[in-house]
């Protein structure tokens, strides 16, 4: 079985805004997917915020060329189901995260995969998620 990833919105965020090393470690995993050797996942709940992030600062044309672009990447997009819901909806009444922090948790812990984030408010799973931290110089 092939090692899996989940990005959150920090980790693309890291990587469309070219903030090493975290840039390289994501665009790393990507080309890793895209040989077939990891399997690389975002929940849509992320996604969205990725793409409300970058139509916030740069409109929403450039949100929608954003989108685009990420949708040729060899990420799988999961859905936010019933149960992902409300398995964000737990994780974020236990701890001090966002929602959708929640969100990318409760597909890492869903698929068996390791949640891969620079955002500190995730580490506080670790007793729950395997989570691989990311860095910003």
């Amino acid at each position: 079985m092939k090692k899996r990833f989940v990005l959150d919105a920090w980790a693309v965020l890291a990587l469309l805004q070219k903030e090493e090393p975290a840039a390289s470690r994501v665009k790393g995993l990507l080309e890793e997917a895209e040989e077939g050797n990891v399997e690389l996942f975002i929940s849509i709940i992320n996604l969205g915020e990725v793409i409300y992030r970058i139509g916030k600062v740069k409109g929403e044309k450039e949100a929608q060329e954003t989108l685009d672009e990420i949708r040729r990447l060899s990420l799988t997009v999961v859905p936010a189901t019933e149960e992902a819901v409300f398995t964000a909806a737990r994780f974020k009444m236990g701890y001090a995260i966002s929602y959708a922090n929640a969100f990318a948790a409760a597909t890492a812990q869903d698929l068996g995969a390791v949640l891969v984030t620079g955002d500190p408010e995730p580490e506080q799973l670790e007793d729950r998620i395997r989570i691989e931290k990311l860095e910003r110089t």
